[in-house]
């Protein structure tokens, strides 16, 4: 009986044991579940975080609900901790009335301490498609460049989703595209009438560049139609790159030209005497003035002749493009 009564002891001794060191284990990983003191508030099961996160937060957290990531009606939209991770860490902390409670398992602050990379997955767990399919390996991916350097998705206005100011959010970065933009030619991107996104992919391209097309005239056609062709007559450096005359962003040269003709035409036309005699340093003026002044140089110069630099249909030869 002695014996009996001494099994049945150390029975219920280890069961108390057993007991605390799960209840110990469990306050180290996963907080208690505590009672719900608000309602859910823009998606079912939210009142976890919005039992703390009010209209009161700065910024403005709950402002998540007048965007797309807050459409009740749609089974994709993420929770709180699709994006931030379970925190638990965060909950028991925020529980226990720490005034600095740890930080989510996820942040996207500037000065987070969440890599690149893992703040890039909390998106790309639902937007890896469409345009954001080449955005592994693109070059701002591979520069560390998160979502959340260009995107705000607590904000109903997302400013690089912006046509009129997405300029200002590429601009932080690129800011030598900034200065081209204020030349006096250049495409109406202060206008919000072109914007960055129109010719480049931020989410990573198979072109060049992040263009959105496989090359540099491909991207150029989609607005400039009328230069695809194909010509009778074609200008080699035109069917090869835009950018052997023009330069994108922005010019001092009218139209978006790298240099003025006939300086830009000499660069390839070298050859003596007319049509590519160069101008400059051979004692004919560089300047359209005085009383004899090389026609060559009046007015629009090698386009007064040559005015479908582009290509041309004209039935006698290239030599007639008018």
């Amino acid at each position: 009986m002695k014996l009996l009564n001494k099994v049945l002891m150390v029975c219920a001794l280890a069961i108390v044991f057993f007991g605390a060191s799960v209840s110990f284990a469990s306050d180290n990983s996963v907080p208690a579940a505590k009672k719900q003191i608000t309602k859910d508030i823009v998606l079912k099961g939210d009142a976890r975080c919005t039992s703390c996160h009010d209209e009161g937060d700065s910024p403005e957290v709950l402002r998540i609900g007048k965007t797309r990531h807050g459409i009740t009606g749609d089974a994709r939209t993420p929770t709180c901790t699709s994006c931030h991770g379970d925190s638990y860490a965060h909950e028991r902390d925020a529980d226990a009335g720490l005034k600095k409670p740890a930080k989510p398992d996820v942040t996207f602050s500037s000065k987070s301490k969440n890599t690149a990379r893992q703040k890039d997955n909390a998106c790309m767990a639902c937007h890896l498609g469409g345009n954001q399919i080449n955005w592994e390996g693109s070059q701002h991916a591979s520069a560390d460049v998160a979502c959340t350097s260009c995107h705000r998705v607590h904000t109903q206005h997302d400013t690089v989703r912006d046509k009129l100011r997405q300029g200002e959010v590429c601009f932080s970065c690129h800011k030598d595209i900034r200065a081209q933009v204020h030349m006096s030619s250049t495409h109406p991107i202060l206008a919000g009438k072109v914007a960055c996104s129109d010719c480049h992919n931020p989410h990573g391209s198979s072109g060049p560049k992040l263009l959105r097309e496989n090359t540099v005239n491909e991207t150029c056609y989609t607005c400039h139609a009328e230069k695809r062709g194909p010509f009778l007559w074609e200008h080699p450096p035109v069917s090869d790159d835009c950018t052997n005359c023009h330069t994108p962003h922005g010019s001092n040269n009218a139209p978006l030209l790298k240099s003025r003709p006939p300086y830009l035409c000499q660069q390839c036309h070298s050859a003596q005497y007319h049509p590519s005699t160069a101008y400059s340093g051979t004692g004919l003026p560089i300047a359209a003035g005085g009383t004899s002044p090389a026609q060559q140089l009046l007015l629009r110069n090698c386009l007064n002749c040559h005015s479908q630099v582009h290509g041309s249909n004209h039935p006698s030869g290239p030599r007639n493009t008018r």
